[in-house]
């Protein structure tokens, strides 16, 4: 399936990561949604990962040469110093590199998936740069995920704001979390964890009426939980032995944030 120029990237279907990928994905974003300041963790995977550096320099990169491509980026994120910050991300997370002939390299747990994993970084960089520092960090965070379709990476953003919540606030969060599951079993194709999540987030949301209100902003959830309700109209009558391709073709999820 092809996306619309307008779509994000990961506007489409996915593959099933295997779970050690999976574990490195999450334990950068984890912290980059900790601390701001752990944006830069996400950068070395994605300069690692990118095909035509690994094209230039197969067997490792250079160590100038990494820092020189990753320092335009750790600058906007306040970083001044690459190579401290390249020497941080080695001490407390070792699996983001392996010693080539060369250089460095993609660490063997996830360099097959390499391009995917930079990729994947590098739009969640993006979605997590220019937000608010602040209280509001996390939801803006996983709203701007949300509407990048990183949607298993929105479910890490909201989940701690939903642990310390309560009430009316922690069920709406809730809500939230389900439908970008839901969304998330899209792109993987898996028809019943769409229709076992929203059947619960949809009916959360419809007592919210069209926005959660929040101590860090409102959210409002209208066109997402459209674009799950206009799915689960065509999964209930769905027969088991059709392709779920049309589902693409239906409107984009969007959540707002103010």
């Amino acid at each position: 399936m092809s996306c619309a120029p307008s779509d994000p990237v990961f506007w489409q279907r996915q593959p099933r990561l295997p779970l050690p990928v999976l574990k490195f994905l999450g334990a950068r974003l984890e912290a980059a949604l900790r601390s701001p300041g752990d944006r830069s963790l996400l950068v070395w995977p994605m300069v690692l990962g990118a095909p035509g550096l690994r094209e230039t320099f197969p067997q490792g990169v250079p160590e100038p040469e990494l820092l020189a491509k990753a320092g335009p980026m750790l600058a906007a994120l306040g970083a001044a110093d690459a190579a401290a910050a390249w020497r941080d991300a080695l001490e407390r997370l070792p699996d983001t590199a392996d010693r080539g002939p060369s250089g460095f390299e993609p660490h063997r747990i996830w360099a097959p998936l390499a391009p995917l994993v930079s990729l994947r970084m590098g739009v969640a960089l993006l979605a997590l740069m220019g937000q608010p520092e602040d209280g509001r960090y996390g939801l803006a965070c996983g709203v701007a995920l949300f509407n990048s379709a990183l949607f298993h990476e929105c479910h890490d953003a909201l989940e701690p704001l939903w642990r310390e919540s309560q009430g009316t606030l922690k069920a709406g969060l809730q809500g939230l979390i389900l439908l970008a599951g839901g969304f998330h079993h899209l792109q993987l194709h898996n028809a019943d964890g769409m229709i076992s999540l929203w059947r619960d987030a949809l009916p959360a949301l419809d007592r919210l009426g069209d926005a959660l209100r929040t101590p860090w902003g409102t959210v409002g959830f209208r066109a997402g939980a459209a674009s799950a309700a206009e799915r689960m109209g065509w999964l209930d009558r769905f027969d088991g032995d059709m392709a779920l391709d049309p589902l693409w073709e239906m409107s984009r999820p969007v959540l707002e944030l103010t």
